[in-house]
């Protein structure tokens, strides 16, 4: 406001008002006053003070319009605040999971970590900004609003160790709530064990159990016709021999379409949670902060290529990166394909699907990944989906 001091009057909020009203240059100038005449323009043009005004009350206009537009957009987007409260409570809750990452030592729910579908973890599980099929409960609950249909969804894997793990899930809408919603199980489960001790090493001809499950309830909508948030709050019970604990946790997710090739942002916290106590011992949950992004690589006729690419940062470990692609014939047949960057046993995958229509409105599909563990072999993925 120096120069504006300098240059002429100084301004008042009347003077703005008025110079905001101003609908071009010479509304402008009357508008602040008999101080600035034709005759008093004509005499600072010389000294090179009106240059410096008119540059001034120019820029003022324009910046008090594009106020005035970003007003009415917040006026009639009735969700602008709770979109912007729901950035900042993602970007505080980020920022407490990081600070506290090296806080403890010791994590439970590990199970938490693995993977759902053998679609996703055939793109080498880069599907926080995919996530538009119902396993989006597990990967980013705000995906779930994609689906227009009930879906349905089993699977399995066949684990190293003799360790299984069985996922289902299905999303739905109601006309009598709002949004859309999601039902999840998952359990991990293993062969009764021997029990071993330090005098009796071949066993004590005693077994014991040990596993872990979870179900999840996920709720999503549209804030924007661009933006949607969705959550999923998990209650967890871990188990060995006579030992148990549950807790709560709760998965936050965002997805924004950016319009650009089927391009679309993804964000999201996992496993968020208190410490839980497992036998007088404090673990923390393994919480996990994702972003990805993905594309339409190429998309023409019955041919189709998505790609996609995200960052990790898990709170028990390095940072991670994974890509993938998938190709798609005629939504009927699928090729897929990925890699996890920087992790301690996963590696490369791949994996192919099917979809074949049962009616006018409903479908069933089959997918099938394959992935490689390192030194610990490779798991195998199937998943069923039923749409209706």
């Amino acid at each position: 406001m120096s120069g504006l001091q300098e240059a002429g009057p100084s301004l008042t909020h009347h003077d703005v008002n008025l110079g905001y009203r101003a609908c071009n240059e010479h509304d402008l100038l009357e508008a602040f006053g008999p101080s600035v005449r034709p005759s008093r323009v004509e005499a600072n043009q010389d000294t090179g003070l009106f240059p410096l005004y008119k540059r001034t009350l120019t820029m003022l206009k324009v910046t008090l319009m594009k106020t005035d537009r970003i007003r009415t957009t917040a006026r009639r987007t009735r969700s602008g605040r709770l979109v912007r409260f729901i950035l900042a409570l993602t970007i505080v809750a980020t920022m407490v999971m990081v600070g506290g990452a090296n806080a403890a030592n010791k994590y439970a729910g590990e199970f938490l970590t693995h993977g759902v579908g053998a679609r996703a973890l055939g793109m080498g599980s880069a599907f926080v900004a995919v996530a538009d099929d119902v396993t989006s409960g597990y990967w980013n609950p705000a995906g779930i609003v994609a689906q227009t249909r009930t879906q349905v969804s089993v699977n399995t894997v066949t684990w190293p160790a003799d360790i299984d793990i069985y996922f289902a899930a299905a999303t739905f809408s109601t006309p009598y709530l709002p949004g859309t919603w999601g039902i999840s199980a998952r359990a991990l489960t293993m062969d009764p064990q021997l029990e071993r001790t330090i005098y009796m090493p071949e066993g004590t001809n005693r077994f014991f159990d040990a596993g872990d499950m979870s179900f999840g309830l996920t709720y999503a909508m549209w804030f924007t016709d661009k933006f949607s948030a969705g959550l999923t709050a998990h209650f967890i019970h871990m188990g060995l021999a006579d030992k148990s604990v549950q807790t709560m946790a709760f998965d936050f997710g965002l997805i924004y379409r950016i319009g650009i090739q089927g391009m679309k942002l993804g964000m999201m916290i996992q496993s968020l949670g208190a410490e839980v106590d497992f036998d007088d011992r404090s673990s923390k949950m393994p919480t996990l902060f994702k972003v990805g992004l993905s594309i339409d690589a190429y998309r023409r006729g019955a041919h189709a290529l998505l790609a996609s690419g995200e960052f990790a940062h898990p709170s028990d470990n390095k940072e991670r990166l994974n890509v993938g692609m998938e190709y798609g014939f005629n939504e009927f047949f699928f090729v897929r394909g990925g890699y996890n960057i920087d992790y301690d046993t996963q590696g490369l995958a791949w994996g192919v699907g099917f979809r074949f229509d049962t009616s006018q409105t409903s479908d069933i599909g089959f997918d099938y990944a394959w992935e490689d563990l390192g030194f610990l072999g490779q798991a195998h993925r199937f998943t069923l989906n039923f749409s209706y």
